[in-house]
């Protein structure tokens, strides 16, 4: 079979490695890249996507839109395309897969999920938009009775074919329209999560998101709300589930409301597979947070630094100084998308007394700060510099003893770094060189 592979980044790699056996495989990508064998050809540049119809297969890259595929080629080109996931859930070997969708909190409620069931003693499998592609998930050797969670975000979900047999949609909010044509675009891309299920099926939602009970509404599934009963709830400050108690919220490592959230979506999800109280809440007393999300790093010169560079929608930044008790130093701003900015502004308005001081950086800077100043916030300033030693030091120059110095961007990296990983790792080797 003639196969194309368009965009090499992981999920690119991890295709190739999948299909190069027995196939003629081409590379296509917007970049240069290094041409892992000398059987393959790569083509590379702002032509990558030209005389695709020649392929039997193509292979889309999480990151590249599908229309986008069609304008060079044939209209009915998207006939041939497929993804990573959704081949890996044409070929897996067990049914018993969890797909955990959402704008945040996926990466946090796949891993409870996940170490919830190891906990019962199920053989478990995490990848996705987490780290590892699904296909590569496929090398651990899944048998028929084990569980696969899988984070799927909208760049995997949008020309979904298949659901998994327990689908999840957290909080949505407005992003990532800078890829999509529109909200309903986004929204739609969500709705292929569930869009398969049938009566059998099971489909959680968050009850207090409006979206988020749409979404789930595009499929035949059982429909379960989580911060309502029939699903965990929290009642007296006691996270509870079909009139069991699982522990109280103060027992969490995990800080902030939003976690809360994250919490009562995977204990929803297991029980309806173990209702093994054990198990959660020894995972729920153990977990403190994944890489990047509000992760305290070091505690420096009575100072607390917070890693939470995964927060690239301002929505997340207000989880931040919300689930951040001590007053902070606030570290914000990076590519813009254009997206509203009005909650953001009201939320910091209304958490001022906790806010030291705001750091604006990057390319949306400017124009955070105008709509601060259109609501009367003053209590901030523009830093020129994309040097994180720069803009660490002067934190630390602003910030008190008992107060804590928080990079949580609500913007994304792409005007200063490669990802929120390196952003993150670089505020972290900052940190830690002090």
């Amino acid at each position: 079979m003639k196969i194309a592979i368009l965009g090499y980044g992981r999920q690119g790699i991890s295709s190739y490695n999948y299909w190069k056996e027995n196939n003629q495989i081409e590379i296509r990508d917007q970049f240069n890249i290094a041409n892992p064998s000398n059987n393959v050809v790569v083509k590379t540049g702002e032509n990558y996507l030209n005389d695709l119809d020649q392929f039997d297969l193509l292979i889309r890259s999480p990151k590249l839109y599908p229309l986008d595929i069609v304008k060079s080629n044939q209209s009915d080109i998207l006939n041939k395309v497929t993804s990573n996931t959704n081949e890996f859930f044409r070929v897996c070997p067990t049914k018993n897969i969890i797909g955990v969708t959402g704008t945040k909190g996926k990466g946090t409620t796949s891993t409870l999920i996940a170490r919830m069931l190891e906990k019962s003693g199920k053989r478990v499998h995490l990848g996705g938009n987490i780290g590892i592609p699904p296909l590569d998930l496929l090398n651990n050797d899944i048998k028929e009775d084990d569980y696969v969670v899988l984070e799927l975000a909208n760049f995997q979900l949008i020309d979904l074919k298949y659901s998994p047999h327990i689908s999840v949609c957290l909080m949505v909010v407005a992003e990532h329209l800078d890829w999509h044509k529109s909200l309903e675009d986004y929204i739609n891309s969500k709705k292929q999560l569930f869009k398969y299920q049938t009566t059998d099926d099971i489909a959680i939602y968050f009850n207090d998101n409006e979206l988020s009970k749409e979404i789930v509404d595009a499929g035949q599934a059982q429909k379960i709300p989580y911060f309502k009963s029939p699903g965990a709830i929290i009642e007296n400050e006691i996270i509870k589930i079909d009139n069991q108690n699982i522990c109280h919220i103060k027992d969490l490592k995990l800080p902030g409301k939003h976690n809360l959230e994250n919490v009562c979506a995977a204990i929803t999800v297991v029980w309806q597979i173990t209702k093994d109280i054990d198990a959660i809440k020894s995972t729920l007393l153990s977990f403190s947070s994944l890489p990047h999300r509000i992760e305290l790093i070091r505690h420096y010169k009575d100072i607390d630094f917070y890693n939470d560079s995964f927060a690239s929608v301002s929505d997340a930044t207000i989880a931040a100084v919300e689930a951040i008790n001590h007053k902070k130093v606030l570290i914000v701003g990076g590519y813009d998308r254009m997206l509203p900015l009005n909650n953001f502004v009201t939320k910091i308005v209304e958490n001022k007394d906790t806010i030291e001081k705001i750091l604006l950086i990057g390319q949306s800077a400017n124009r955070v700060a105008s709509e601060l100043e259109k609501s009367s916030y003053y209590d901030f300033t523009i830093l020129e510099s994309k040097r994180m030693t720069e803009i660490v030091n002067y934190a630390i120059n602003i910030a008190k003893p008992g107060q804590a110095i928080v990079l949580s961007p609500g913007f994304p990296s792409f005007d200063m770094f490669k990802d929120f990983e390196e952003r993150g790792l670089i505020f972290k080797e900052t940190v830690e060189s002090l």
